[in-house]
């Protein structure tokens, strides 16, 4: 759980305007464990279907589609559930890297608990790739699936209508393919898609601190 701990501090500093009630952050945080409920039984049922369709478990396609279909999108879904139910008419919800704050919030909640079923399935073996690879991953996508929330809200309260329906769907579309393709390319087990995994992280990562310092240094009022 330390990982996750680092990076709610991290994030909960980056918000430099105002900083948000901390009962609100600790709902999010329980909502985003009550999210693994629903994402593992979608999961459950999508990798039912592949296999009932006759999809052969070792081919790239089960693999592609099960990794960004299933897995990614009932994952990120159900935290952009939950993101949305507890935090959309807060009246804390007033600037933009607001919805940064709660979608991380959100996300390291369900990998905190993620991490603990993990561990305790497989042993303290996985507990630090998962600290260093996992729970980043988990919290980067947080960070643009609520920089998008964030822009959704804005332009819902100004009305311009058409672009909070393209924030919206860029608040689930990207978070689903950054992990659709991160567990894709550790699953296929090859050395050229370790390497491609390995890369794949440095530069989400590094993507990533760069799009939190902007969003945090151009934050605006909604």
């Amino acid at each position: 759980l330390v990982p996750c701990v680092v990076l709610l501090w991290y994030i909960n500093k980056k918000d430099k305007v105002e900083k948000e009630p901390a009962g609100l952050l600790a709902k999010l945080i329980l909502l985003g464990c009550l999210s693994t409920i629903p994402a593992m039984i979608l999961e459950m049922v999508g990798t039912n279907i592949l296999t009932a369709i006759g999809l052969d478990e070792n081919s790239y396609l089960f693999v592609l589609i099960e990794n960004f279909l299933v897995v990614a999108l009932a994952e990120e879904g159900c935290k952009k559930f939950m993101l949305r139910k507890g935090s959309w008419k807060n009246p804390a919800f007033n600037y933009v890297f607001d919805g940064v704050v709660y979608g991380v919030c959100v996300a390291l909640g369900f990998a905190g608990l993620e991490n603990v079923l993990y561990i305790s399935g497989f042993g303290m073996e996985v507990a630090v790739i998962r600290g260093l690879a996992a729970v980043p991953l988990h919290a980067i996508c947080g960070v643009f699936m609520g920089h998008f929330y964030g822009l959704e809200k804005k332009y819902t309260v100004t009305g311009m209508t058409g672009l909070a329906k393209n924030m919206r769907t860029l608040s689930i579309v990207i978070p689903v393919l950054i992990h659709g393709f991160y567990d894709f390319a550790a699953s296929i087990g090859s050395d050229v898609f370790t390497y491609i995994w390995l890369g794949f992280v440095i530069i989400v990562d590094i993507f990533a601190i760069n799009a939190i310092r902007q969003y945090s240094n151009t934050d605006t009022m909604i």
